[in-house]
């Protein structure tokens, strides 16, 4: 799910894409987010749909984080064999529902942890103004029509 990697883009490309230097910044997070906790972006957005005792199933998650089903699907049998889900028949009796097992509720605590120890990081390199703007930035960059 990493986007680009800004070394594998000539640099004269880089320097007049605002867009690439964003998607740089975030696949750079996303990779070193996934080097400690072990945790892929799939995985981890999956850990957090279903927070809370949250049960859905596979299809359900998918539409839910636009991602496509298949790769939800592998992903969350994965997490199932390694005890992070946990799996029961739906209420209806059709499908199956998966929920975050006690172990899975575990390592979603790891990766919240690392997240908030990398703000923590992020709001010593920058001053409470400059944040201000990054974040009205970003929601300008997210609100704009393609």
């Amino acid at each position: 799910m990493n986007i680009v990697d800004k070394n594998e883009i000539p640099p004269e490309i880089m320097q007049d894409s605002v867009l690439l230097h964003l998607a740089a910044a975030y696949s750079a997070i996303a990779k070193k987010m996934e080097k400690k906790t072990r945790c892929s972006q799939t995985r981890g957005f999956i850990m957090a749909a279903l927070r809370g005792g949250a049960a859905l199933n596979s299809n359900q998650i998918a539409k839910r984080l636009s991602l496509d089903r298949t790769v939800v699907h592998r992903a969350i049998k994965t997490m199932l064999r390694e005890g992070l889900l946990t799996e029961k028949k739906a209420s209806s009796g059709r499908g199956l529902l998966v929920q975050l097992s006690a172990k899975g509720n575990s390592n979603r605590e790891v990766m919240i942890k690392y997240r908030r120890a990398l703000d923590a990081k992020l709001k010593e390199k920058l001053t409470t103004p400059e944040i201000s703007r990054l974040i009205q930035n970003l929601k300008a960059v997210a609100d704009l029509d393609f």
